[in-house]
């Protein structure tokens, strides 16, 4: 009898080990499927909060309807004119996105439909003052390495990734003359809180800096999407 219960209780303590690695697992982040498309993304706890590692790569709403893609400059300027949403591959390669995910405008990520997986939110201006100063030191200011992979152009001293955040440099699609810039040397990643009625917050991680930049930026811009765990 004392060995039936011996081993069961030893058969409990194996299945609450099991079931904790398997939470740290999501925690920290073995990729899995999330979103409408089924991409798979990892996690990182940062702080008291659970952040995608992975920059958003979907290509519809979670109503289902698709996001729109918008290659041309004409295409591009006509969306952010009818504040529709769109989105865009880094020079329109679809060989970026396994990296750097897609580029979104601000209207994309802020339409009701939702471009954010259920169960997730974008960060807001304050969310990033917060990783900012988990990233960098005691505060944004403060000269540490920035939380990013080694896989910029130019991996200065100010790249780093103890933390695992992996900040990619995705670069962005500009308002002028709807340029790409800055691939593999600056991360841009939207925030949900509006700054006038065209500006919304974004945070910049730059190759030759430590300071992790939160500003505003224009709406019709094409940069990056990451995620807070509700």
């Amino acid at each position: 009898m004392k060995q039936k219960q011996h081993a069961m209780y030893g058969l409990l303590i194996l299945v609450i080990t099991v079931i904790t690695s398997l939470s740290a697992l999501r925690a920290e982040g073995a990729a899995l499927p999330l979103d409408i498309d089924g991409n798979s993304y990892s996690f990182v706890t940062i702080g008291k909060k659970v952040w995608l590692r992975d920059n958003l790569n979907v290509s519809r709403y979670r109503n289902g309807d698709p996001i729109r893609q918008a290659k041309t400059d004409e295409e591009w300027l006509d969306a952010a004119a009818k504040k529709e949403g769109a989105w865009c591959y880094h020079k329109n390669d679809p060989a970026n996105a396994a990296q750097f995910g897609r580029l979104y405008n601000w209207y994309a990520v802020n339409d009701p439909r939702g471009i954010i997986p259920s169960g997730w939110h974008l960060p807001s201006k304050e969310d990033w003052m917060e990783v900012a100063t988990v990233l960098t030191g005691s505060s944004p200011s403060e000269e540490r390495k920035i939380n990013a992979l080694s896989t910029w152009r130019y991996p200065a001293l100010a790249v780093d990734n103890s933390i695992h955040f992996h900040a990619e440099p995705g670069g962005l699609r500009g308002t002028e003359e709807m340029a790409f810039l800055f691939l593999g040397e600056n991360a841009f990643i939207w925030a949900s809180t509006e700054q006038a009625p065209n500006l919304a917050w974004y945070a910049q991680f730059d190759f030759h800096n430590a300071v992790i930049n939160i500003a505003a930026q224009d709406k019709r811009t094409g940069i990056a999407v990451r995620c807070i765990k509700d």
